[in-house]
């Protein structure tokens, strides 16, 4: 192994550590507690290491966040995988998904809520994103119907999966009534 690639490996390595320091401390603390200097500490290196991987806690965002949308996908599809029919996918979907966002608050937030200088639907959105899109758009595209363009009806789905995940964890929603909530979601499908 060259000189050259023993550094790119060790690099790799510290922004590896610094993306799940950051999202340990924020899963434990929230988005609020992780900064530079705590993430410096937490990982023994200086800050301007930190800032030789990412020029900020935003681009740190990002980097969880495309983590994040690669798990997401893959949670998406193995709980689709698993089901047999368009409702038991649909359901298992939109459960798959409920939970991710439950079990990976920090996560979600980075996904979805915080600015993490990533475009969304758009030619420049990272393939992470688009994969977790595609990942909803697989099954959903399934019960679309021939009246709406498959693209939009997952918009319209997601919305509403996201929708039933920020209001239950804010605790607008009764977690204990979850289910209920995703099989009348899955029950007004016209095509199923």
């Amino acid at each position: 192994m060259s000189v050259q690639e023993r550094k790119e490996r060790e690099r790799a390595a510290r922004e590896r550590l610094i993306v799940a320091t950051a999202r340990e401390l924020a899963e434990q603390q929230g988005w609020d507690a992780v900064t530079t200097r705590r993430l410096a500490e937490r990982i023994e290196y200086s800050q301007p290491v930190l800032y030789s991987h990412f020029r900020g806690k935003r681009e740190i965002i990002g980097a969880v966040a495309l983590e994040g949308s690669t798990e997401m996908a893959a949670a998406l599809r193995a709980a689709t995988a698993a089901a047999e029919g368009p409702r038991a996918r649909v359901t298992a979907l939109a459960r798959a998904y409920l939970d991710f966002a439950a079990s990976n608050p920090a996560v979600y937030d980075a996904v979805f809520r915080l600015d993490g200088g990533l475009a969304f639907a758009a030619e420049d959105t990272p393939e992470p994103l688009k994969d977790a899109f595609a990942a909803l758009q697989e099954t959903l595209g399934e019960v679309a119907g021939d009246s709406v363009p498959d693209g939009l009806f997952t918009e319209v789905f997601w919305a509403a999966l996201h929708g039933l995940a920020t209001l239950t964890r804010a605790g607008r929603l009764p977690p204990e009534d979850t289910g209920r909530r995703v099989d009348l979601l899955v029950d007004r499908l016209p095509v199923i």
